[in-house]
């Protein structure tokens, strides 16, 4: 648990979920054709981050287990839930609270397995 690369995952995972909300405060957006639809700042940023972010999972791959990089890795739902409610006003049911209980639930049996 004292692995200092844990905290580069949990930043990737962070980016990774303000990548998703990018994408999407786009798909909310009206545009005046196909290529405008693909081709806007908000998804050209948000393919970047997710590039950057795949790198370094890379990266720090090289530092830790599989298991548990891929763990600490769907902390990204967490994120979004958060940020969804934040940046986009979304209602959190008590599904997602449910839902996001038992990934870090998941989360940690993983790490201290």
């Amino acid at each position: 648990m004292n692995n200092p690369y844990y905290i580069g995952v949990v930043g990737t995972a962070f980016a990774s979920a303000v990548s998703q909300i990018l994408l999407n405060i786009s798909a909310e957006k009206k545009y005046k054709n196909r290529i405008r639809e693909y081709l806007n700042p908000w998804v050209i940023s948000s393919y970047m981050i997710l590039a950057v972010v795949l790198v370094t999972n890379i990266y720090l791959l090289g530092f830790m287990n599989l298991k548990e990089e891929n763990a600490i890795a769907s902390s990204t739902y967490v994120f979004v839930l958060i940020l969804s409610r934040i940046i986009l006003k979304e209602k959190i049911t008590m599904k997602k609270i449910l839902g996001n209980v038992l990934i870090v639930v998941g989360i940690l049996i993983f790490i201290h397995v």
